[in-house]
C-alpha cells in the first residue's frame, strides 16, 4: 500500500490499513513522477509549487529514500502531497540505492534504470486508488526515463506528459541525429553536420553529440533502453519543457515534428524562477547562511567565480588539481563545490587561497548562490539546469562540458546566445585529455575581467531580464502554464 505525506507535514498519514487521502473531487489534480536523480527531480518540484499556486492539487510519487528530502521542500505547500512506493531490490544493484547520487559509479546506471520498471505495478495501484476516490488526475507528468508510465496512463485514460530536463534545441538535435543516423555514418567526427529541417545557431559536429546518439551500437543495452523509452516519449500527449519561448522559439517546430498525434511542447521555464517567486526557505539554512555570509564579505560586486561540475560527471583528482592551481593563479575570489570524496587540496595551496577561496563539499542552493551580487561568473559543466539558473541570474558561463548533451548546451550558450566563453582545450566529449591549469586560468581571467567576458556578461544580464519576465503574469511561460491547465481540464 502506498504511503502518503501531506505538504504541511512530514509524518506518515496513512498506513497498511488506511488508503491515501486524495484531493477533493471538485479540485483539479496533477500527478508528478520524477526520475530519481537530483537534476531530474528539482525542476519538477519547482513546477509542483507553480501548479499549487494556481490552486492545482499536486501528488508527487517517489520512493521512501527520496521522499525524505522532497518532503522538506514541500512542507509549506498544503496543496502538494507525497506518495511513497517501494523501490525494488534487484541483482546487480547495491541495496538501498534509490537515487543516482547513491550509485557507487555510473556503471550501475543501467541496472538502476531497469529497476525503475518494477515501479509500474505500485504506480498503477496509486492511479487505481485515485480513480476509486473519484479524484482522477487531469494528467500525469513523468520523466523520460520512466517510459513505461505511458502504457499505465493509457490504461487508466489519463494523459501523460513527458519531462526530459533538457532544452528544446538539444532535444531536437538528439532526435534528429537518431532519426538520420544512417546518413551520418559517412560523416567524419569533426566535419560540420547538416540536420534536415533544422537551422542551428552554431556549427555542429558528430563529436558534439552525446555518446548514446553518436552512431549507437544497436546491440548495446543502454541504446536498447533509450530506444524503448524514446518510443513512449513520442507517443505522449505532450512535453513539459524547462525553457522559455524567447530563448528557443525558433527550434520548437522542429522539435515537435518528431512527435505524433499533434503533441505540443509546453515551455514553462525557467522553472527555478517560480521558486524565487514563493516564500520558500532553504532546506539547509545554517549552511546557506554561512555561504551567504562569505559571499557578502566579498566587497566587490561580480568579483567571485562560482565553480561546479554537477553531480554526475566523474572528474579525476589530477584534473581537480589543475582546477585548484588555475583558480589560485587567476587571482579571482572563488566559491567551488567539489563532489569528489577522494580529492584534497594540493600541498601548499591552502595557505595561498585561504582568504580568497571557499571550497564546499556539501549540497548547496545553486540558484541562491548565482543570484548573489558577489557572483560574476560560473565555471560550469553546462548541465541544462545550471545553464538556466545562470541565465536566470544574469551570470555569464565559462563552459566546460563533460557528459550527456552538455556539449550542445555549451555551444548554445557560447556561440548561439553569446552569454559565455569556452575553456580552451575542451573541444568535444570524445577528447578526454587533461585540461591544463593555464587554459582554465586564462578562461577565468577573460570571463571575469576581459573584453569578451564583459560582452558575455551584458548578454547574460539581458537574457536574465527576459527570463524573469517570462514567468511573471502576462509572460510567455506564465501564459503557457495557464493554457496547459485549461486544455487539460477541457480534455477531462
Amino acid at each position: 500500500m502506498p504511503i502518503l505525506h501531506q505538504g504541511t507535514q512530514t509524518e506518515i498519514v496513512c498506513s497498511e490499513s488506511k488508503s491515501p487521502t486524495m484531493p477533493s473531487p471538485s479540485s483539479s489534480h496533477v500527478v508528478i513522477f520524477p526520475f530519481m536523480a537530483q537534476g531530474h527531480t528539482l525542476p519538477l518540484l519547482y513546477l509542483s509549487k507553480a501548479l499549487s499556486r494556481q490552486q492545482i492539487m499536486v501528488t508527487i510519487i517517489t520512493t521512501p529514500s527520496n521522499a525524505t528530502s522532497i518532503a522538506k521542500t514541500i512542507a509549506n505547500h498544503p496543496k502538494i502531497s507525497l506518495v511513497e512506493i517501494p523501490f525494488p531490490t534487484i541483482d546487480g544493484l547495491p541495496k538501498d540505492c534509490e537515487n543516482t547520487s547513491q550509485l557507487p559509479s555510473m556503471e550501475f546506471h543501467l541496472p538502476f534504470l531497469h529497476a525503475t520498471k518494477q515501479l509500474q505495478k505500485p504506480f498503477e495501484q496509486v492511479l487505481q486508488t485515485m480513480l476509486e476516490s473519484k479524484t482522477p488526475p487531469i494528467c500525469v507528468i513523468s520523466d523520460f526515463f520512466l517510459g513505461w508510465t505511458l502504457a499505465s496512463c493509457q490504461a487508466f485514460g489519463v494523459p501523460r506528459l513527458v519531462f526530459h530536463g533538457l532544452g528544446i534545441l538539444s532535444m531536437a538535435i538528439i532526435k534528429s541525429s537518431w532519426f538520420h543516423a544512417p546518413q551520418l555514418e559517412s560523416v567524419s567526427m569533426f566535419d560540420p553536420l547538416d540536420l534536415p529541417g533544422m537551422k542551428l545557431p552554431f556549427t555542429l559536429t558528430r563529436a558534439d553529440l552525446p555518446g548514446s546518439t553518436n552512431l549507437p551500437e544497436h546491440d548495446d543495452k543502454f541504446y536498447q533502453f533509450i530506444q524503448e523509452v524514446g518510443e513512449a516519449d513520442v507517443k505522449s500527449w505532450g512535453v513539459i519543457v524547462n525553457s522559455f519561448e524567447e530563448l528557443e522559439k525558433s527550434h520548437i517546430q522542429a522539435f515537435e515534428s518528431f512527435y505524433i498525434n499533434g503533441a505540443k511542447a509546453w515551455c514553462l521555464g525557467p522553472l527555478c524562477l517560480y521558486e524565487k517567486m514563493g516564500s520558500d526557505k532553504s532546506t539547509n539554512q545554517d549552511h546557506s547562511c554561512t555561504l551567504t555570509q562569505w559571499l557578502t564579505e566579498q566587497v566587490t560586486p561580480d568579483s567571485v567565480i562560482y565553480v561546479s561540475f554537477g553531480t554526475q560527471a566523474d572528474v579525476s583528482d589530477s584534473q581537480l588539481d589543475e582546477v585548484a592551481f588555475a583558480l589560485e593563479e587567476s587571482g579571482s575570489p572563488f566559491l567551488w563545490v567539489v563532489r569528489s570524496k577522494t580529492w584534497s587540496l594540493p600541498t601548499g595551496l591552502e595557505e595561498k587561497i585561504k582568504n580568497r577561496g571557499l571550497i564546499v563539499r556539501e549540497w548547496v542552493n545553486q540558484r541562491q548562490i548565482l543570484s548573489h551580487r558577489a557572483i560574476g561568473g560560473f565555471l560550469s559543466h553546462c548541465g541544462w539546469n545550471s545553464v538556466l539558473e545562470s541565465v536566470s541570474a544574469g551570470v555569464p558561463i565559462l563552459a566546460w562540458p563533460m557528459i550527456a548533451e552538455q556539449s550542445l548546451n555549451a555551444k548554445f550558450i557560447v556561440d548561439g546566445l553569446g552569454a559565455g566563453l569556452s575553456v580552451e582545450g575542451v573541444q568535444n566529449q570524445v577528447s578526454k585529455i587533461l585540461v591544463s591549469r593555464q587554459a582554465i586560468c586564462e578562461g577565468v581571467e577573460e570571463l571575469m575581467g576581459g573584453s569578451k567576458g564583459r560582452i558575455a556578461k551584458e548578454r547574460a544580464q539581458a537574457l536574465g531580464r527576459v527570463a524573469g519576465r517570462a514567468v511573471q503574469k502576462g509572460g510567455s511561460s506564465h501564459d503557457t502554464l495557464n493554457k496547459l491547465i485549461d486544455q487539460l481540464r477541457v480534455s477531462m
